[in-house]
């Protein structure tokens, strides 16, 4: 039995309820009791694995200043972008709000949906009804901007997660940061978002042991210290991440376009390269469970949908959700990958630093919090 993201002790759908919360806002149930704040930031840097941090710590002194006092904290499962989105912005595990995979069944429409790029996608507010925290803030009052790249803004993950607030763009980090800093001092009680992703793109293409990878996190540990040196009083800051990542060498890489034995069965392949999702074709469960048992188990969990939701997996799943999960559901414990030729993109299939499985370096996010001062 895989190991299943321990939720209940604390995770990346506490951390806005516990921030909100931090804010003086009435009724909010919070796991974490921070320090009160008149404003808070909070920063999410894509792709910052906890244990991948503490291993490269040293190209970020600030950081790494901060680890005595951080947390160890569960991004969830699958560990991939557009599911921890919807984990931290609406604060419920992925069975809860039903972003349950990089690409998922949309039942009823035999197609899979990008929940990334969500192209020819669903309405983003009905695949994805549940309040977020940044709607729940504004509504109390809380002057909400969310900070990144303009072409998040109004997209389908953005209103599926993260709506709420209001959205200003700037490209570079230095310019998300100076952006931040306007927000919080021209207002009062004010809850600012910066995204920054980069650090997980250049680990995708780079690698995450590659020397480009330290570099960028130089550059983001700077810029993180610039900001909280800047922040007015009165103003806290929370640094979090939403999955971490590991290279999977060429050679360990399984192509089911050339692979007639593991593709045999199987009507699309979900999820993503770490953690397929495989949905079936009528009457072939148990073929095709047999078969990727005997070829990957040696190397990855192989468990039909039930298992894996009684597992908790996903944490408690709604019943509206269930069928977005595949019918197989696979998951890497070794570095290794499982890509089909045939779907995905050429950029994709030459990326070398993967996520999405349930491994250590792959779940696990820091969560680092520096109270407000003069409050």
């Amino acid at each position: 039995m895989p190991p299943a993201p321990a939720y209940a002790d604390g995770g990346l759908p506490d951390v806005l309820p516990s921030v909100v919360a931090s804010l003086g806002v009435g009724g909010v149930q919070s796991l974490w009791q921070l320090p009160p704040a008149r404003s808070a930031v909070v920063v999410l840097v894509d792709g910052l694995g906890h244990d991948l941090l503490r291993r490269r710590g040293g190209h970020a002194p600030w950081l790494r200043s901060l680890f005595d006092s951080g947390k160890r904290i569960v991004s969830g499962f699958p560990s991939t972008t557009p599911v921890s989105m919807g984990s931290f912005g609406t604060g419920l595990a992925p069975g809860a709000h039903g972003m349950v995979g990089f690409e998922v069944l949309v039942p009823g429409e035999d197609r899979l949906l990008n929940e990334l790029s969500w192209e020819d996608g669903p309405v983003p507010e009905l695949w994805q009804p549940r309040a977020t925290w940044f709607e729940r803030a504004a509504a109390a009052g809380v002057d909400v901007v969310r900070i990144g790249p303009g072409f998040f803004d109004g997209s389908g993950l953005t209103r599926a997660a993260l709506r709420g607030g209001r959205f200003v763009a700037a490209n570079s980090l230095e310019a998300r940061v100076d952006a931040t800093l306007a927000h919080v001092r021209s207002q009062p009680a004010a809850l600012t978002y910066l995204y920054w992703g980069d650090l997980d793109k250049v680990g995708h293409v780079h690698g995450c042991e590659s020397w480009q990878w330290g570099d960028e996190l130089e550059s983001i540990d700077r810029e993180l210290a610039r900001l909280a040196d800047g922040l007015p009083s009165g103003c806290s800051l929370t640094i979090t991440a939403d999955h971490g990542m590991v290279d999977v060498p060429m050679a360990n890489r399984l192509d089911l376009a050339h692979d007639g034995e593991l593709a045999d069965g199987i009507r699309h392949v979900g999820g993503e390269p770490r953690a397929p999702q495989l949905y079936c074709e009528t009457g072939a469960l148990d073929d095709v469970l047999a078969t990727w048992t005997a070829r990957v188990g040696e190397f990855a969990w192989v468990m039909p949908r039930e298992e894996a939701v009684g597992a908790g997996l996903f944490g408690a799943v709604a019943p509206e959700h269930v069928t977005r999960i595949g019918d197989v559901v696979v998951a890497m414990r070794g570095p290794h990958a499982v890509v089909d030729s045939r779907h995905h993109r050429p950029e994709l299939l030459a990326l070398i630093g993967l996520h999405g499985s349930l491994t250590d370096d792959e779940v696990p996010v820091p969560l680092f919090h520096v109270p407000a001062r003069g409050v």
